[in-house]
């Protein structure tokens, strides 16, 4: 059976700019950035610009975070009516600001909440309701084996789960033997997704065979590096360990077509904030690339950035 392969939603990283790119490099799977249910519901408009997306996008879910039942699920039937394949609930975000008030990983303090507002949601749309979730809180409270059968129960259709607990944020190591447990439980018969720590071909090929996930989801690891959707399928499917990683050269022309993209799409103050953070790995093996960088961080200049892109493309010649 072919492993999925998705881009994890990623705030003001995956907007429609880089999921299209990834989309490029064969990522199955997109998902937007994470909309608050109770902005959504209060028409906010930055929020609202966030459900939008193209068909050829698809399939593609549009993901919701909250804390009270009546707005998720009037957020969740706001966001059906975008048409998007799938609802996704974020019961995984751990920033203060989203757990602390508990909502993302914060409802994982209150199982019988989380399952009750998702239960309500799943209810309340026509299309398929899938969570993304951790482990669980912390080193002492990770139900994640229990809360997936409960998920499955409610009519959940798909579970990714984040190889983390929330106390541990993104530092230490994902922990995805939790996550093969769940593979190994026979009570599961829904697709699970593994996601934590995926940043080479190689890591997702371990992850594939030793804990048999139905998909494979990668975040940070395809931040300035969308063509490891396309290894990552080459070493997957073809068994290729050959596969090919974009030259310098090719690499600068992704990301000058990103950059005009995110132009296009968000305007040039917003796009040029949002291109900072894919800069360092698109020109990771660049020569002496600490000045420049600091030039594409600091810029708030069209001309000025296009005219940076130019050097590296004249450094590419003379270096290759």
């Amino acid at each position: 059976m072919k492993t999925l392969l998705y881009l994890a939603p990623m705030e003001d990283i995956s907007d429609a700019s880089f999921r299209l790119i990834c989309k490029e490099f064969g990522v199955d799977v997109l998902i937007s950035e994470f909309a608050s249910s109770e902005a959504l519901i209060r028409d906010v408009k930055q929020t609202q610009a966030k459900l939008a997306f193209s068909e050829k996008e698809r399939p593609f879910g549009i993901q919701l975070f909250g804390n009270k039942a009546d707005s998720m699920c009037e957020a969740a039937r706001i966001a059906e009516d975008y048409k998007p394949d799938f609802i996704d609930i974020n019961w995984g975000c751990p920033v203060k600001k989203i757990a602390g008030k508990g909502a993302g990983s914060g409802m994982l303090q209150n199982i019988p909440l989380l399952i009750d507002i998702t239960k309500q949601v799943v209810n309340a749309v026509k299309i398929p309701v899938t969570v993304k979730t951790r482990l669980g809180w912390d080193e002492n409270n990770k139900p994640i084996v229990e809360l997936t059968e409960q998920l499955q129960d409610i009519g959940v259709k798909v579970v990714s789960i984040h190889g983390r607990t929330r106390a541990m944020m993104y530092k230490g190591n994902a922990n995805w033997d939790l996550i093969g447990k769940i593979k190994e439980n026979r009570r599961i018969t829904i697709p699970i997704i593994g996601n934590g720590d995926i940043t080479t071909p190689e890591k997702a090929l371990f992850a594939k065979k030793n804990y048999n996930v139905d998909g494979i989801m990668i975040g940070r690891g395809a931040i300035g590096n969308p063509w490891i959707f396309s290894a990552t399928k080459s070493l997957l499917e073809k068994s290729d360990i050959h596969y090919h990683i974009p030259s310098l050269k090719e690499r600068l022309d992704i990301c000058k077509r990103h950059f005009e993209m995110a132009i296009e799409n968000k305007g040039e103050h917003y796009g040029i904030l949002n291109m900072r953070k894919h800069y360092k790995n698109y020109f990771r093996d660049l020569p002496n690339f600490k000045e420049i960088r600091i030039k594409l961080l600091t810029s708030n200049s069209l001309s000025e950035i296009r005219e940076l892109f130019h050097g590296i493309e004249e450094m590419c010649i003379k270096i290759f």
